[in-house]
């Protein structure tokens, strides 16, 4: 079978990082999470005080930051990796929730971010999942799938990921988190998140993690 390059798109909390990673496993395919990226991209920018409005801080920082994923055995995952060290569970605390998509917004970072996605995506063998993956880093992709749920649901799964992790936040304030990330993820003057015209889209609010990577894997299957 051809390799092929999977777009997952979708907003917060949807479970499309779930799905990513399990067709990735099950095709033996490269798994990148976009969203990381973004989110070491903002650690770095809190932890060295950079203001979101500075542009020539930006610039300057850009330059200073090195990215990159790397396979952990043990988890089977991979974790992200700013300038050589293991930020993963940093990068998933609220307050990089709270001011990744601010970030995600300012066009040089984009521009930073999707040169290095295309790049990994050059020898086919991979999925990624974002917000922008299907329209703006492959636009090309050979299958685009855009994942959605209820909101209340996907307000259910982000509060017991936080509370699995020690986190003590309300339903409420996860709530306005998400509700915020997507109106800023949809109404962002570069590369807003949006559905491609050829994209399929999934809606899991009723489907278990098994049924869902069934449907992906038949619509992958008839793409190869």
């Amino acid at each position: 079978m051809n390799k092929i390059v999977i777009a997952v798109d979708g907003f917060s909390s949807c479970g499309k990082s779930t799905l990513a990673k399990q067709l990735a496993k099950t095709l033996n395919y490269i798994f990148v999470d976009s969203g990381a990226m973004y989110r070491a991209i903002t650690l770095y920018f809190l932890e060295n005080n950079i203001r979101f409005n500075d542009t020539v801080a930006i610039e300057r920082a850009l330059k200073n930051i090195q990215l990159k994923f790397e396979y952990v055995a043990e988890t089977g995952k991979s974790d992200m990796l700013l300038n050589g060290v293991n930020v993963e569970q940093q990068i998933r605390e609220m307050r990089i929730s709270e001011n990744v998509s601010p970030v995600a917004t300012i066009e040089a970072v984009r521009t930073f971010a999707v040169a290095a996605q295309q790049q990994m995506g050059k020898e086919k063998g991979l999925v990624m999942d974002g917000r922008d993956i299907g329209t703006t880093v492959f636009p090309d992709a050979e299958l685009k799938i855009f994942v959605t749920a209820n909101t209340d649901v996907r307000v259910e799964r982000r509060w017991l990921e936080l509370q699995a992790k020690g986190e003590q936040v309300s339903k409420d304030e996860v709530k306005k988190n998400l509700l915020e990330r997507d109106h800023i993820d949809t109404t962002r003057a570069i590369s807003p998140l949006q559905k491609a015209a050829d994209a399929i889209v999934l809606d899991n609010s009723n489907l278990t993690r098994e049924q869902q990577l069934a449907l992906a894997l038949q619509w992958a299957k008839e793409r190869m």
